[in-house]
């Protein structure tokens, strides 16, 4: 099958961590972009409608959205203007074959991030969505550091010590919440929201598992507990 897009290295180096909300009408396209995301590490929903994709942006917890258009039930632009009506903050990267000088304009007025038209290549549509991501979050600069741990944002490396950091696709998950979000604590649900898919058995006890494994790998002092909420990534400090 020829898709819409090209991919010419390593996806692993340019994403990965984040939950996201994929709406495209187009079947082979949206599970085409959606493979790509998930072997990234993204938790990915994928849905081809506008009622289903509203129901699931006011309902459900995501670090960006992916929205296509033209779509069946709802307009994209209606979709993203009932977001923004009810306060949903959640970046929105509009896809859309649609090239028009209007159509961008009624994206942007509807709420847009940013808009991107098909066809185009993957790397392209990874750049400018982690990029929507970290403004989101506050971060124009996407070098991070939290004591000896560092995350280039942009190219979605961790190193640990100047080391590059070996992590599984939940530990990366995990940690790339925690860091987007360093100094603050970030809830429990928060996290399980963001690591599992829509459709996925949520067992809260893997988290803990989760958070085990990183403290082993970064250092227990660099993760902390904070009982009944959840997990805050603070820097080192010296005994």
């Amino acid at each position: 099958m020829k898709t819409a897009f090209h991919v010419r290295f390593n996806l692993a180096e340019l994403f990965g961590g984040m939950r996201i909300l994929l709406v495209e009408d187009d079947a082979d396209l949206g599970e085409a972009i959606a493979r790509k995301l998930r072997a990234e590490n993204c938790a990915v929903d994928l849905v081809s409608d506008g009622i289903d994709a509203q129901h699931l942006g006011d309902t459900e917890q995501y670090d960006a959205a992916i929205l296509d258009l033209g779509l069946p039930g709802k307009s994209g632009a209606d979709v993203l203007a009932a977001w923004r009506r009810g306060a949903r903050a959640l970046p929105v990267l509009v896809l859309t074959a649609r090239e028009a000088w209007a159509d961008k304009v009624t994206a942007y007025k509807a709420g847009a991030d940013d808009y991107l038209t098909k066809p185009f290549r993957i790397e392209e549509l990874m750049m400018r969505l982690r990029a929507i991501v970290r403004r989101a979050a506050g971060h124009a600069d996407p070098h991070m550091v939290c004591g000896p741990l560092v995350f280039e944002s942009q190219t979605g490396q961790f190193e640990l010590d100047g080391l590059p950091l070996k992590l599984t696709a939940f530990e990366y998950r995990v940690l790339s919440q925690l860091m987007m979000r360093r100094g603050a604590v970030v809830e429990r649900l928060d996290l399980l929201e963001r690591i599992y898919e829509g459709d996925a058995d949520v067992d809260s006890n893997t988290l803990d598992v989760i958070v085990g494994r990183l403290r082993r790998k970064i250092g227990a002092d660099l993760i902390e507990t904070v009982r009944g909420r959840g997990y805050r990534l603070t820097a080192r400090t010296s005994a």
